[in-house]
């Protein structure tokens, strides 16, 4: 350590940083709502650091707001009356800067009164359809109407801005009529009620698949004393915990299934809680028992290993989990739960004295032979990489690809278990007869 900090941690390198920390530290402690906009127009494109810098502001007493036509700008910005930080409308999808500075343009002259008003003075060729739907599911237009409505009504909106501005343009003034007062009087413009109101969860989603994460409400809100009693908070995991069993639970994003060597379905899922999101890997037997759960919007109980091993065998920072059991947990079940006042804890890291311990007498005498025909198919083989990397001991394992013909040996670098869980797994990706110890 020292050595390091003779040459790459000088006094004048750490004056720098100690100055820096410590205004850094003032501009937050003395202009808070200032620094933490500033702070999530920096990581705008980045939805992780954005959830914790959003986590940040409610622990300050700060309230983040969802984009609004009338208050956002094209970054994250402070409203001055309540010292809020309003979410930038750049910072939506489908929403380009041209279509931002264009709203930011028309509103120099004024807040938009209504809808109609708003219709008025933005060029909706700038401003397009997609724009505008994504402003309305992303809660910008909801001081105007409630999104169900404006969705429903999106054709006759742009219909009637468009005619609008066609009249604007050739002057036809006089249709709109004056006030006494002067001012112009716009059509009014009539939305019929929606047929189909979407419920609130979708509307979450919505806010999650334009703005990257939750931000008006989080759909698992109905969960939080169930999960923070049953299951361990994702964003507490960590590489240490590399093959620790846990209980976790979040709500299904994103779901991939594949068929292995053997023919048989597995999948690849991704959940979210309410802080943090981890993928479950489901080998054919535990999903063939689940078929029917896995559902993007479900909300899931799962207990299984963690794996944090990369594809050197390396401890990485991506963690998954090795699913062994699950069930669904539905919002009457968690709205039913009596709180205990108990929470799980994260489990212990891995000692070095365990991972160090004397191996196995059966792991001196035997290899484990893995056989796959094709090894082209990279779903296979990344699978077999995580379970071997996810059951680390000290038996050998040799891969033997192809056939009696035409067959290439490889010894692996990593070793596994000698447990019979290990060779459970990989027999559901490659088959009983391709999974032999000798």
């Amino acid at each position: 350590l020292e050595d390091f900090a003779a040459y790459c941690f000088n006094k004048s390198h750490a004056a720098c940083y100690g100055l820096i920390a410590y205004q850094t530290a003032y501009l937050k402690a003395h202009y808070p709502a200032a620094f933490m906009a500033a702070l999530m127009t920096s990581d705008y494109d980045d939805t992780d650091r954005l959830s914790i810098e959003i986590s940040e502001c409610q622990h300050m007493g700060m309230e983040v707001l969802p984009p609004d036509v009338n208050e956002s700008f094209l970054e994250f910005a402070v409203v001055p009356e309540s010292q809020a930080v309003r979410f930038g409308m750049a910072a939506i999808k489908n929403v380009g800067t041209g279509a931002v500075e264009e709203i930011l343009r028309a509103r120099e002259e004024g807040r938009f009164a209504s809808l109609e008003d708003f219709l008025g003075r933005v060029n909706v060729r700038v401003v397009n359809r997609k724009a505008l739907e994504s402003l309305v599911k992303s809660g910008a237009f909801d001081r105007f109407g409630n999104r169900s409505t404006l969705l429903h009504n999106l054709d006759t909106i742009v219909a009637f801005a468009a005619r609008l501005q066609k009249e604007q343009n050739n002057g036809q003034t006089d249709l709109f009529g004056a006030l006494d007062s002067g001012e112009v009087m716009l059509p009014q413009l009539n939305l019929e009620p929606a047929a189909d109101v979407y419920p609130k969860r979708e509307q979450l989603l919505w806010e999650r698949e334009l703005l990257g994460l939750y931000l008006s409400e989080h759909p698992l809100s109905a969960y939080e004393t169930f999960l923070s009693e049953q299951t361990i908070p994702l964003e507490s995991l960590l590489p240490e915990h590399d093959g620790k069993q846990v209980t976790v639970g979040g709500i299904i994003t994103e779901m991939r299934e594949i068929l292995t060597k053997n023919g048989q379905k597995m999948a690849f899922v991704k959940i979210i809680d309410l802080k943090g999101e981890i993928e479950l890997i489901l080998f054919p037997s535990i999903y063939q028992q689940t078929l029917g759960m896995w559902q993007k919007d479900k909300v899931m109980l799962v207990r299984g290993k963690i794996n944090a091993k990369d594809r050197d065998g390396n401890i990485g920072s991506e963690l998954k989990v090795l699913v062994d059991d699950a069930r669904e947990v539905t919002p009457e079940q968690a709205a039913a739960y009596q709180a205990t006042g108990k929470s799980k804890k994260p489990p212990k890291k891995r000692s070095t004295k365990a991972a160090t311990a004397k191996p196995a007498a059966i792991a001196a005498d035997t290899r484990l032979y893995i056989r796959i025909n094709d090894s082209s198919d990279q779903a296979v083989l990344q699978t077999l990489k995580r379970t071997i990397d996810a059951h680390p001991g000290d038996q050998e394992v040799v891969l033997v690809i192809g056939t009696n013909q035409d067959k290439h040996i490889i010894k692996l670098p990593s070793k596994v278990s000698t447990e019979q869980a290990i060779r459970d797994q990989l027999t559901e990706v490659v088959g009983k007869e391709n999974v032999i110890v000798k």
